[in-house]
């Protein structure tokens, strides 16, 4: 019978710390999947699942089981990325060349690609890493939970620490911005 969240939480708080193991091995692939999307970088995304796991051990007498594990965790590591992200943004901020070629997204091509749209693609993706980049870190946390994470806006809310329209307009804006840095690529009408 598998353990719950809770029951495992229940377990570390009386001493067991191994049952953290089964919500480490539980959670270690979507908190992966966040830190990865917000920074678009595995080694940095594979230190955050270690700093989230970490900090949520830390603090685990502070989790009141009002929100899911999950929930309480993906907050954590959303913070874990957003801190990562304003310690880049400041480290660039203080360089005078950045190169951004180590910021590559993975681009998933669906069936048999044209040419054009292979090209169509790469263009997209040109734009896109630069355009996320310049979203302030709550967009950018919003909208990756939103549009890669499916969370809903009440998760992302909770998740942001922010109430559900906060997170909603900061998903809107998001949105917004990304259109704007896009448009050109997509109005010439290709694939």
């Amino acid at each position: 019978m598998e353990q719950s969240d809770a029951e495992a939480v229940a377990q570390i708080r009386a001493g067991n710390a191994d049952a953290y193991r089964v919500l480490v091995e539980r959670h270690s692939r979507s908190v992966f999947r966040l830190a990865f999307r917000m920074t678009g970088n595995q080694q940095d995304a594979e230190d955050l699942v270690q700093e989230t796991f970490l900090r949520a051990f830390r603090q685990l007498r502070k989790y009141d089981g009002r929100a899911g594990f999950g929930t309480w965790l993906y907050r954590i590591a959303a913070n874990c990325s957003l801190d990562l992200i304003r310690a880049r943004k400041r480290r660039q901020e203080q360089q005078t060349a950045v190169d951004e070629e180590g910021q590559e997204m993975a681009a998933a091509a669906s069936g048999d690609p044209t040419p054009d749209r292979i090209a169509f693609s790469g263009e997209l993706q040109q734009l896109l890493e630069p355009a996320l980049n310049r979203l302030s870190p709550t967009e950018r946390t919003a909208f990756v939970l939103r549009h890669y994470e499916g969370m809903c806006i009440e998760e992302i809310g909770k998740a942001l620490g922010v109430q559900a329209g906060a997170a909603k307009h900061s998903v809107f804006r998001a949105v917004q911005k990304l259109r704007r840095a896009l448009e050109p690529a997509v109005s010439t009408g290709r694939p």
